[in-house]
């Protein structure tokens, strides 16, 4: 079983350690905080994209693909309504990499969001999780 503690500095200021890394969530100033830290609910988008990026560099090490770049964008809509949860999620992928390793990329990619990334699994119980990938600028899925 995995745990965290999360401690109250002050006013909506709170620290946490994850594998002996200190994060900060604080509040807009007009929320109450200072703005001196990250919000959660945008660490859920993090820990996504980290999630299937580590995923994506494990399988390209495997799959022999030399990546010069790899950029991943989280977009998450959100509800009007209280509480504001996400509905959807969308992962874009974006390769700088050799055209003739466009197929590697989309399995990897596939792979990792139908697979392995455990963190992309249980965002999908929450709303919907789709992709697009990008390789040298231009959508290949």
């Amino acid at each position: 079983m995995e745990k965290i503690t999360i401690d109250w500095s002050n006013d909506m200021l709170f620290t946490t350690t994850v594998n002996n890394f200190e994060i900060k969530l604080d509040a807009a100033p007009e929320h109450g905080g200072s703005d001196s830290g990250a919000r959660p609910k945008p660490l859920m988008l993090v820990a996504l994209a980290g999630c299937t990026g580590m995923d994506v560099a494990s399988l390209a090490r495997k799959m022999r693909v030399e990546m010069r770049s790899l950029a991943i964008d989280v977009l998450a809509e959100k509800s009007e309504d209280m509480p504001v949860v996400y509905t959807s999620f969308e992962v874009i992928y974006r390769f700088e990499a050799e055209e003739a390793d466009r197929d590697k990329i989309i399995k990897m990619v596939v792979n990792s969001q139908e697979r392995y990334c455990g963190v992309s699994a249980m965002m999908a119980k929450i709303a919907p999780v789709t992709y697009k990938i990008f390789l040298n600028g231009a959508q290949i899925k």
